[in-house]
């Protein structure tokens, strides 16, 4: 028998950890879709053309990819706490560089330490779920974590111009850097790694009382490294067809929210950054609908990952599509806002295949298989962000309609590869027919 009092405080307890470290991801959108409005200012700043802004956009997707696995795998080992902690302080570091950068290459420097710095933020997010959350709550608080996060991909928008032009951008990096070391601090008083460590029962011991079922899987187990990566990568279908589908669902809403989507409105139809960072708020706003409602579909609705994820797949590439056919020829700006809403409200149902990875393989690796899908969709918005930056030099009509047809013909891949992704339940009826 469980002590009431101590099982009120683990179900408490949760949500404090939860609300830091979801404070501490609200940068990570931030960081991450900030070079899209701020690509005038470091052109002026640094005297870099549109490659050079894409080369500094996309370092940020590069160290993100880089450090997925081993997040995972420190995450696993170190535990959320100390993990976290020790990152979000990177992440710091790096702001403040850019902050005083005297030079683009120390521009590219601080974005390095950003972006590897927040990319050790969301796998130990998604371990404090699986260890201190019940298994039917993960996919709705990963969309209300990416909620968090899209608002602060909003904040890098309309409020981001506001807050340059009252500090300049230095200034503006600057403050994200204090600011950044005060949450590191927070995580590190609040942040727990278990229950168990505050000698509160687990998840899966009150979930057990509850449910009078006996306990299935330990989130207090460990895996060697290796094994745990032998696991994931030799799963075949478990996990590859995710990969490849999250490569280009991520990488084509990086290329156009992150990076192409202002430049295309500024070059193509004349607005000015005040405008066309209105356009990009409405993406980050449609993703925080998106996100979390996609995730409650998934948990209490459907209660399946794969079919929400082919709809939102299909979704967001019809809008890929009209982007493409209507582009210079839809100067509405009413008409533009509803495409840029709808691209982030079902591409905002992506959040739904870390609950299908996660169901896929042991708890206890939660850390390392989330890792690994992880991989793909950063490297994607690396790889196609700097690829864009040179398809775009000119700016042109042409140059800008031929991007977005490459974008669409990528997520007509990314569907095929969503219809042959598996989740939990399909294992589970291969196994009893096997």
């Amino acid at each position: 028998m469980i002590d009431p009092k101590k099982k009120k405080k683990m179900l408490s307890y949760r949500w404090a950890i939860f609300g830091i470290m979801a404070v501490a991801y609200f940068f990570v959108y931030f960081h991450r879709t900030s070079t899209a409005v701020l690509s005038p200012d470091i052109q002026s700043a640094f005297g870099v053309g549109a490659a050079g802004v894409a080369l500094l956009g996309s370092m940020y997707f590069y160290a993100y990819t880089i450090m997925q696995l081993p997040s995972g795998i420190l995450t696993d080992r170190w535990g959320p706490r100390k993990t976290v902690t020790i990152f979000v302080i990177l992440a710091a570091v790096g702001s403040l560089i850019m902050g005083v950068a005297p030079n683009f290459e120390t521009a590219l420097l601080g974005r390095v330490l950003i972006g590897t710095g927040v990319a050790v933020i969301y796998i130990p997010i998604m371990k404090v779920l699986a260890i201190w959350f019940r298994k039917y709550e993960f996919a709705s608080l990963s969309g209300i974590l990416l909620l968090v996060g899209n608002v602060g991909a909003l904040a890098a928008t309309t409020p981001l111009v506001l807050m340059t032009e009252a500090l300049g951008m230095k200034g503006v990096f600057t403050v994200l850097g204090i600011i950044t070391l005060i949450i590191a601090a927070m995580c590190w008083i609040i942040v727990r790694d278990h229950p168990n460590d505050m000698g509160l029962p687990a998840i899966e011991e009150i979930v057990s009382e509850e449910t009078g079922e006996p306990i299935q899987e330990s989130t207090s187990a460990k895996m060697p490294m290796t094994k745990a990566l032998k696991i994931t990568f030799g799963s075949g279908r478990k996990f590859w067809p995710l990969a490849v589908w999250f490569f280009f669902m991520y990488g084509t809403i990086m290329v156009y929210q992150g990076l192409q989507a202002g430049p295309f409105y500024g070059a193509i139809y004349g607005w000015g950054k005040t405008d066309y960072s209105i356009l990009l708020m409405a993406v980050a706003a449609g993703m925080i609908f998106g996100c979390p409602l996609s995730g409650i579909i998934s948990d209490r609705v459907l209660k399946s990952r794969k079919k929400v994820l082919i709809v939102g797949t299909l979704a967001y590439t019809v809008i890929w599509g009209v982007i493409w056919l209507t582009a210079g020829n839809l100067g509405s700006y009413a008409a533009q806002f509803a495409i840029n809403f709808l691209f982030g409200f079902f591409g905002g149902f992506f959040v739904v295949s870390y609950a299908q990875i996660k169901e896929l393989f042991p708890i206890y690796i939660a850390g390392t298989s989330t890792a690994a899908l992880n991989l793909f969709p950063f490297a994607g918005g690396a790889i196609l962000q700097l690829l864009s930056g040179y398809m775009v030099v000119d700016k042109t009509l042409a140059q800008f309609q031929n991007l977005w047809l490459m974008m669409f013909i990528m997520m007509i891949i990314a569907c095929i590869a969503a219809f042959m992704s598996l989740e939990a339940k399909d294992v589970e009826k291969k196994d009893r027919k096997g």
